[in-house]
This record gives C-alpha cells, sequence and structure tokens, in this order.
C-alpha cells in the first residue's frame, strides 16, 4: 500500500533482561514507541528465535543487553555473531521502577529506550579470547586462595584448644612448618590427642593441596598474560597478577576503549568533578573496576621504592605540600595512560627463548651476558626462561647480542 514503508526500511532498537533460563526482548522504533515484546529460552535456538522476532520488525540498529558479562554472556556473542551492535545496559534506575513497577517486560523495554537515546554507550567485552581464560583461572585462583586461608584459620583454632603437649610441640614454628610436621602425623588410638592430630593432618593436607594447585595456576595465568601481552607484562612493577587483572578489566577487545580516559575512568582513577558555585574541586573516585584500581596502586607503590623516576617525581610533589595519598592517586592516573597504550598498541617484545639459543650457539655464559648488560645472572637465566618479562632489560640483552655477533670473526 502506498505510505507504507518496507521492514527493512523501518530502523528498531532492541532490549532484552536477561535470566539464567529465558530472556525477554523488546523492540522500539526510532520515536520510541514499542513495537512488542516477548520471551524466549536461554539457549542457541531460543537467541536464533530472538534476532528473528527482532529483524521481523524492522532493521535492527543496536541492541541493549542487561548482564552481558553473567547471564546474557551467550547472547552477547551470538548477536556479535549476527554482526549486530551490542551495548551494555545498566538496571533502570529506582526512581523510575518505583513510578512504573517492575516486571522482566518492562526492564527489556528500559533496556531498548536506553539503546534507542544512546544513555547505554559501553561496548561489552567479547569473551572469546585469551584474556576470558585468564579472568576464569583468576576466578578458581581466588577460591583457592581464599579456602587455603581459611584452612590454615582452621589449623590455628585447632591448635588453640589442642591438649598442652600437642600445642607445645607446635607452638614456637611458624604456619609453614606447622603444616609440614601436621601433615606427617599418624594419629592412633581414641583419645582427645590422637583426633587433634587427625583434624591437624587433614587441614595441613588440604593445605598444602592447596598450595599445590595455586602455584600451578600462578603459572598457567603467567604463561597464558605473556601470550596475550607481553609488553604489558614487561612493564616495570607489573607481575602476573597486576597484569592479569589490568586485561581482564579491558577485556578481549580493548578497542572497544574510545580512549585513555575511558579506561582511566573504567579503572576508578579518574577524579570526579565536585565543584559547586564557587567552589571548584574534583572528589575521589570511588567506582570503576576495584581490581584494576588495586593493581595500579600495586604498581604506584612498586615503582616509589624500585623507579629512579618515580622517586623524583614523588620528591617533587612532596616539595609542593602534596600528601602521600594525594600522589599516588596522581601516579595512578598517570599509569593508567601508560597501560592503556600498552594493551591498545603494545610494542613489539624480544623473544627471550630464542635469545638464549643465540647465546649459546655464540658460547657466551650467562654470566659473561649479565656483566655486559650490568645485571645479574639469574635475572639472565629468568628471562629467558619466561620468569621475567623487563621489556628494558630484554630490550638491552638483545641489542648487545646483536652487537657481539656483528663483531665475531666470519666463520
Amino acid at each position: 500500500m502506498a505510505g507504507q514503508c518496507r521492514i527493512d526500511e523501518v530502523v528498531v532498537f532492541g532490549g532484552v533482561d536477561t535470566h539464567r533460563d529465558t530472556h525477554v526482548g523488546a523492540v522500539v522504533d526510532s520515536a520510541g514507541r514499542l513495537l512488542g515484546s516477548a520471551q524466549f529460552r536461554a539457549d542457541l535456538a531460543g537467541y536464533a528465535r530472538l534476532v528473528a522476532w527482532m529483524e521481523a520488525r524492522g532493521r535492527v540498529s543496536r541492541v541493549g543487553v542487561e548482564g552481558t558479562g553473567s547471564y546474557g554472556a551467550g547472547l552477547t556473542r551470538y548477536l556479535l555473531g549476527a554482526r549486530i551492535e551490542v551495548v551494555e545496559v545498566n538496571r533502570p534506575n529506582r526512581q523510575l521502577r518505583r513510578r512504573r513497577g517492575k516486571d522482566d517486560h518492562t526492564d527489556a523495554e528500559a533496556a531498548a529506550r536506553a539503546a534507542l537515546s544512546g544513555e547505554a554507550t559501553a561496548v561489552p567485552k567479547s569473551g572469546d579470547g585469551p584474556v576470558e581464560a585468564i579472568r576464569m583461572l583468576r576466578l578458581v585462583r581466588r577460591s583457592a586462595v581464599k579456602a587455603r586461608t581459611q584452612a590454615a584459620n582452621q589449623i590455628h583454632s585447632v591448635l588453640t584448644v589442642a591438649p598442652e603437649p600437642l600445642k607445645a610441640q607446635l607452638d614456637n614454628t611458624n604456619l609453614k612448618a606447622q603444616v609440614r610436621i601436621c601433615a606427617r602425623f599418624l594419629p592412633s588410638g581414641e583419645s582427645t590427642v590422637s583426633y587433634a592430630k587427625q583434624a591437624l593432618r587433614r587441614l595441613a593436607r588440604r593445605y598444602q593441596t592447596l598450595e599445590i594447585e595455586i602455584a600451578q595456576l600462578d603459572v598457567d595465568i603467567r604463561r597464558l598474560c605473556a601470550e596475550a601481552n607481553p609488553a604489558l607484562l614487561a612493564a616495570e612493577g607489573v607481575g602476573p597478577d597486576t597484569a592479569a587483572a589490568l586485561l581482564v578489566a579491558a577485556g578481549d577487545n580493548p578497542e572497544r576503549m574510545k580512549s585513555e580516559r575511558s579506561f582511566a575512568a573504567l579503572c576508578g582513577v579518574s577524579p570526579v568533578q565536585a565543584s559547586s558555585g564557587r567552589t571548584v574541586r574534583h572528589r575521589l573516585n570511588r567506582a570503576g573496576n576495584r581490581q584494576a584500581n588495586s593493581a595500579l596502586w600495586r604498581i604506584a607503590t612498586t615503582r616509589i621504592r624500585t623507579d629512579s623516576r618515580t622517586q623524583a617525581y614523588v620528591a617533587k610533589r612532596h616539595a609542593e605540600g602534596k600528601k602521600r595519598t594525594e600522589i599516588i592517586r596522581c601516579l595512578k592516573r598517570h599509569i593508567a595512560r601508560e597501560i592503556y597504550r600498552l594493551i591498545t598498541n603494545p610494542p613489539p617484545t624480544p623473544n627471550c627463548a630464542k635469545l638464549r639459543r643465540q647465546r649459546q650457539q655464540a658460547h657466551i655464559t650467562a654470566t659473561q651476558a649479565a656483566q655486559a648488560i650490568r645485571t645479574y645472572p639469574s635475572r639472565i637465566s629468568a628471562l629467558e626462561l619466561g620468569r621475567d618479562h623487563n621489556h628494558q632489560i630484554a630490550t638491552k640483552y638483545q641489542n648487545w647480542l646483536r652487537t657481539h655477533e656483528a663483531a665475531l670473526p666470519p666463520t
């Protein structure tokens, strides 16, 4: 009929309220009119029906999804695979809920309107690369560390009320020694001392098992970080746990962050305006990814102890009357800028395994190489074995090897 638009000419915006078993989708047009809402199962077949249902109402421009990192993760990957733009939507504010009530269809409609208005702009993590693997291993590691701490606390509790002969045997030893001794206990009999030894033996062996698990997880996380972004792991003051936290915050698609200011806000290190009238000031940002914020704090405090440039900056700020907490906040902001460049545009980092082969073929010992670049032989070995990723020393080592090989007479 005349005056009617074809379906593919109508631009629509979707919204999805996600749950474990089902998702509720809603569609609005560019004028904000609700075109419908429906419920779908949270599986591949349900995702396909949801997309087909939305596309039957027009050309889908953007879809707002709640919980892209939890219940909506599978749907988000499916939509991105179908080349549909996805934005992350927060829960509707409480004032709106008090006025309009709350149900799944209302939340889906609110998500669609947030996608239409541009209020929701955050691009979700793709969750399909090595960083997602790092995130899952860090999750396992955190629970293992928590269980290990619980086992240590329970060992202490049992020893506190243990019979005196047993308590005297372990009283003046540290936790590691207590675990070693308790793990070798061979309880026998029906006495209180025997049952106390049995409890301590099981707790100590649980502690040792968790120690082995955590050590293996540390190896795997370090390897994945080195594969995902060796330049970040090689930065001054950045260890595997710190690098993992920052990579997880950025995700497998760090290009979703539009600028270094976006990354600073994501990590909660961008100052927040708190001005009013004649008062012009900024306040501490308590939002953002707190694990990434903690990682930046660890880098800052490490550099204050070990890096001469950072120490000079701290001395300058102290002379200006800044407090230590204020100086660390400034450092975290500067470090966030550096980390953003390393994540989004990492420089090439030398392959130290190849440098080891070059050194051995040139019949150079690790001690000779260490003396030449003024470091320790253990540092050279750690670089070559992948236990250390210092970019500055690795580059210096690589350049020295090239110069040394060039000076050798031709064979």
